[in-house]
């Protein structure tokens, strides 16, 4: 580890650290709005990891983590809390798992469109279950975590999510994704078995999901089909991480946090216009900063750069 990385991961640790004493300074309404902006830093980085270098845009975010918010659902009574989210994330591993072997040779709006389908698949699946086999649609989660304790746990799954990020970029793994987001072609001359490497990223993605849903089961108490699987959410992940930059691991990060704090207030004032305002805002950050606020960043700089360099 150079002089450099020492010194970043020695920052991020003081970050983190002072991060967690934010639950003993704010609480009511200001930590709930932290521990949603935790939410969404963790799947965003997540989804960021596995469709940043491959270009592949995934709406399966709410399939995976609503099967981790069921797995705490249903075992919450006869299983310790945490198994319940060791057993969330392997769910979501294993399904991203299932649904990548099926999928992942799909490409452009085929993969887009049969993620969107396997969050509402997922959804009608469960729905049916409840129906007909236990006769409720919703379940109880009855446990004794506060909201400091969810904030804390979704901290450490943001520690282990940019961890996980910043060990893939150095890893062949990482040089051969960022192969294939260039040029699938050109990897596939060189040896680089795409299918594998697409896998592993969206295996982790998923698993980080279904733990994400396991944390933030008992905030909700009562969880039903409809708000576990909620395309919602998979679009709001999508828009934060395209919002703030893919292809820096920190960059779903400078999205989440206007993203959520704006949401907030829309939610609130236009509740019933929450879907049309999502279309809305996926078009502007698709046509406008298609490489995020850190891409245009970065290439601001880049243009000054050149200004003083010829000037």
């Amino acid at each position: 580890m150079t002089r450099r990385e020492t010194v970043s991961v020695a920052m991020v640790a003081v970050a983190l650290a002072i991060l967690a004493c934010l639950p003993f300074l704010v609480d009511g309404y200001l930590l709930s709005l932290a521990v949603g902006i935790a939410m969404y830093t963790v799947l965003a980085t997540s989804w960021a990891l596995f469709s940043g270098p491959t270009h592949y845009i995934s709406l399966a975010t709410a399939a995976f983590y609503g099967l981790g918010a069921y797995v705490v659902a249903a075992g919450v009574d006869v299983i310790p809390y945490a198994v319940l989210l060791g057993l969330a994330g392997i769910a979501g591993g294993v399904v991203a798992a299932l649904v990548g072997l099926a999928t992942l040779r799909l490409s452009g709006v085929y993969f887009v469109i049969f993620t969107l389908g396997l969050a509402e698949l997922v959804r009608q699946i469960v729905t049916w279950v409840q129906n007909n086999l236990t006769g409720s649609r919703g379940m109880y989660v009855l446990t004794e975590i506060t909201e400091r304790m969810i904030f804390w746990e979704l901290l450490a799954l943001a520690a282990a999510v940019y961890l996980i990020g910043w060990l893939v970029t150095r890893s062949r793994l990482g040089f051969a994704l960022r192969i294939i987001g260039n040029d699938e072609v050109v990897a596939a001359h060189v040896g680089i078995n795409s299918a594998a490497s697409k896998l592993a990223l969206f295996v982790i993605s998923g698993t980080f999901a279904g733990t994400v849903g396991a944390v933030m089961a008992p905030r909700f108490t009562y969880i039903e089909p409809s708000i576990a699987f909620s395309p919602e959410l998979s679009f709001q992940v999508v828009i934060m991480a395209l919002l703030g930059g893919v292809h820096r691991l920190w960059g779903p990060l400078v999205g989440v946090i206007p993203f959520t704090i704006l949401w907030e207030v829309i939610a609130g004032r236009f509740p019933t216009q929450t879907v049309l305002l999502l279309g809305i805002a996926f078009l502007l950050i698709v046509y406008l900063i298609p490489n995020g606020v850190v891409g245009r960043i970065e290439s601001a700089i880049k243009l000054a750069g050149r200004s003083v360099k010829h000037g």
